[in-house]
């Protein structure tokens, strides 16, 4: 390995060193800190509501002691299955400081995702809202007897929003949140919770089958926003305390849930709250609002840039902005710099990193292509393809691999995964990619078949599994192709089965409505005699990938 100082220590901007102490402890005591240090300031705006630091305090303190009175604890996992609004915070770090475990639930997944994640985290309570068809998937859920308990947050609790609701039915095991934690304490002693403790099961797609759990400790989550503050003067930076931070990422997402929120709470700063992304609204956010930063993955960008707005809106609030969660196209970062007079930069992270990882400076001469500098505290390398325990000198291409405090100890009830993802207490990231002499890294494939649509994974095999199930399907390939919006889209190879007819990608997409997340959904179709396969007869994505890239 490298010793220090490292190749990209030279690159750092003044005032970071990669030597900065880590702060390592608690959620819930890094939650109370910052609900004591900015009590009086906005933490969330939503709607008509402004939650304080010192109401959420309030309200996380009163839902963990109501998990603890209603006997959970210690060993016990509760599921966020909910949109961007106040209660996910409020659960998320009300659970955290009971010492309970959490997993989120995307809304994108399908049904069968879901109830593997439920069964597989061991989940048997689950907090969502009474939103439809939010709600309706999570009642489905409770009648199949994956769930015991049922807490529903009511949209009308906070300000009239005009989505559709259902109603919550009187039967056991489902209770509003409102009447969940009434009358709960807080409790004088709360359980002791340890840093090594598991805060949260972040699920990651599988390659080859259902999503595996990151096991993400107290300790890798809050590591990772000291990583996050450690680099804080390499970024521009406001006011912490009159910073706006638009957060309509999505909190089941670890981009969001430690890029962003916990970020800003340890700064103090004040999100106003975003259920989805609305390019109008976000236009106002700037202009009305006068919002300072703006997180957001390459789609977000792309609809903003190329939106009748964007050539007059006001952006002079913004004192930075940022893309991740996929490759942000050269061109959107190029209009953008040129109207708003900086940067729109990002980085490189993981699930299985909390997501810290690497970042691009807003400073110096651009290296396009780059996924920046590693942060402060983590340790990256590359080694060679068919040996991880060798490391390539710069320039050389090959796997990346990354340590640090962050870093996931491995895989939720998958022991093997777990130890196939390690080479000498280094994780293996499944990126190819190499270093240049200044410290940069760059990626220039991904080992795995991963597809980024949107910003979210999408594995071909999840999709191939669920087209298969089509009868009239012999053989099917997945592969990510070009798309102007999401970045990546899947596109299904199919042949059929004799006899079969031709049916169009409305079809297939009718019939994959229950079997896979929208983020996961094809959005092209392309019948063929025959799909290549390799010397062993196994269907070959590299072939056809090579065939169309010839044919092109």
């Amino acid at each position: 390995m490298a010793s220090r100082p490292f190749a990209w220590e030279k690159s750092y901007p003044a005032g970071v060193r990669w030597d900065t102490p880590l702060k390592i402890t608690t959620l819930g005591a890094l939650v109370d800190a910052a609900t004591e240090t900015f009590a009086a300031r906005a933490a969330f705006e939503f709607r008509d509501t402004v939650i304080t630091y010192r109401d959420l305090g309030h309200r996380m303190r009163t839902f963990g002691a109501a998990l603890l009175r209603a006997g959970l604890g210690a060993g016990d996992t509760v599921a966020l299955y909910l949109p961007n609004m106040p209660t996910h915070p409020i659960s998320f770090f009300g659970a955290a400081k009971a010492g309970i475990r959490l997993v989120h639930l995307s809304p994108l997944d399908a049904e069968r995702v879901l109830a593997y994640k439920l069964t597989d985290a061991g989940a048997r309570t689950l907090v969502t809202s009474n939103i439809a068809p939010l709600f309706g998937m999570a009642l489905k859920l409770h009648e199949q007897g994956l769930i015991d308990r049922l807490i529903v947050a009511e949209d009308a609790d906070f300000g009239a929003s005009g989505l559709p609701t259902l109603p919550i039915p009187a039967k056991k095991g489902i209770v509003t949140f409102a009447d969940f934690v009434a009358g709960a304490t807080p409790p004088d002693i709360w359980p002791q919770v340890t840093p090594e403790d598991v805060a949260l099961l972040q699920y990651t797609g599988g390659t080859t089958g259902m999503p595996k759990g990151a096991m993400l400790s107290h300790k890798n989550i809050t590591a990772a926003v000291s990583i996050y503050d450690a680099w804080q003067p390499a970024l521009p930076s406001g006011d912490p305390a009159k910073d706006k931070i638009i957060l309509v990422l999505p909190l089941f997402h670890i981009y969001a849930l430690t890029s962003v929120m916990l970020r800003q709470i340890t700064r103090g700063s004040c999100m106003p709250l975003r259920m989805r992304f609305d390019p109008d609204q976000t236009f106002d956010d700037f202009e009305k609002r006068r919002a300072t930063i703006f997180p957001g993955v390459p789609t977000m960008w792309i609809a903003l840039v190329n939106h009748p707005r964007f050539a007059t809106a006001d952006l002079s609030s913004l004192i930075y902005a940022a893309s991740g969660g996929a490759p942000l196209p050269v061109e959107i970062a190029r209009r953008f710099e040129e109207r708003a007079g900086f940067r729109l930069t990002g980085g490189w992270g993981m699930t299985e990193t909390s997501p810290s990882g690497t970042n691009v400076p807003n400073f110096g001469v651009p290296k396009p292509g780059t996924i920046g500098l590693p942060l402060p505290g983590l340790e990256m390398d590359i080694c060679a393809l068919d040996d991880p325990h060798k490391v390539l000198a710069p320039g050389e291409i090959g796997e990346i691999r990354i340590r640090g405090p962050n870093v996931t100890r491995g895989y939720w009830n998958r022991p093997e995964e777990t130890a196939a993802s390690f080479a000498d207490g280094w994780f293996l990231t499944g990126d190819i990619g190499y270093m240049d002499q200044d410290g940069f890294f760059f990626i220039v494939d991904r080992k795995k078949d991963m597809i980024i649509s949107g910003g979210f994974n999408v594995y071909p095999q999840m999709i191939e599994q669920a087209v298969y199930e089509h009868p009239s399907v012999a053989e099917v390939i997945v592969l990510g192709v070009p798309d102007p919006y999401r970045g990546e889209a899947a596109k299904a190879f199919v042949t059929l089965r004799n006899g079969a007819s031709a049916f169009s990608l409305e079809d297939l997409q009718a019939f994959l409505k229950d079997k896979v997340g929208r983020h996961e959904m094809p959005q092209a179709l392309e019948f063929r005699d025959a799909l290549p396969k390799t010397t062993v007869g196994k269907l070959s994505r590299a072939e056809l990938r090579s065939a169309i890239r010839a044919a092109s």
